[in-house]
């Protein structure tokens, strides 16, 4: 989901870097095979996620949501050598599509995919992370942080996508949107939190940027 008008995002796409044909190939497969395509990062979020991991040098991801792999594939191409990206998600039946392109892009030794419920597998993740993306169900992106944001280290960057919800998160909500009441709740959150620093950035549907303190 896009913020912006269609032809403005294609002059922005025509005026930035050309993503892997990789990344292409898995972009079509999700469109013709996978429900609700607009999920994936696309090109414009994959490339600024791509530059993230280069500007801030991370060397340790997590991924917190999968989908088909196409975000992961952005951040983990960008990665030194030494490099590991962590992914979960709960979703097997495109388990598949995601390892077939982490397979492609040969970046496999850099990928650890992990398929279940991310809140009961990040308490058992005895690792440090440089860099966040929760990209996951709406309704625990608080959950999420409240697991992460003390194990992190000071400079440490959390991503979180989808924070402004297709503009929802500006109107009155209805009583059985969990999803656009839990993301209200998430962002309300972040901005009284005194362990980061954040920028709501406008891009795609919205990137909440944190900055541990």
């Amino acid at each position: 989901m896009s913020l912006i008008d269609t032809q403005l995002e294609e002059y922005i796409e025509t005026h930035s870097s050309k993503l892997d044909n990789i990344l292409y190939q898995l972009e079509r497969e999700t469109q013709l095979k996978v429900l609700r395509p607009r999920m994936l990062s696309g090109r414009i979020q994959g490339k600024f996620l791509e530059f993230i991991v280069k500007m801030t040098g991370a060397k340790h991801i997590l991924e917190i949501g999968t989908y088909t792999g196409y975000s992961a594939l952005c951040m983990a191409a960008a990665l030194p050598d030494e490099g590991q990206l962590y992914t979960i998600d709960i979703n097997v039946e495109i388990e598949s599509i995601a390892r077939k392109y982490f397979h492609l892009s040969n970046l496999e030794n850099k990928i650890n995919f992990i398929i279940g419920d991310a809140m009961a597998i990040l308490p058992q993740l005895s690792l440090s992370f440089d860099l966040v993306f929760i990209d996951a169900d709406k309704i625990n992106y608080s959950n999420y942080f409240d697991l992460i944001i003390d194990r992190l280290s000071s400079g440490a960057w959390i991503i979180a996508d989808n924070v402004l919800w297709s503009g929802k998160v500006l109107h009155q909500i209805t009583k059985n949107d969990r999803e656009t009441k839990a993301l209200q709740d998430f962002n309300d959150k972040i901005q009284r939190d005194n362990r980061v620093e954040n920028l709501l950035l406008p891009l795609r549907d919205g990137l909440m940027i944190m900055r541990k303190l």
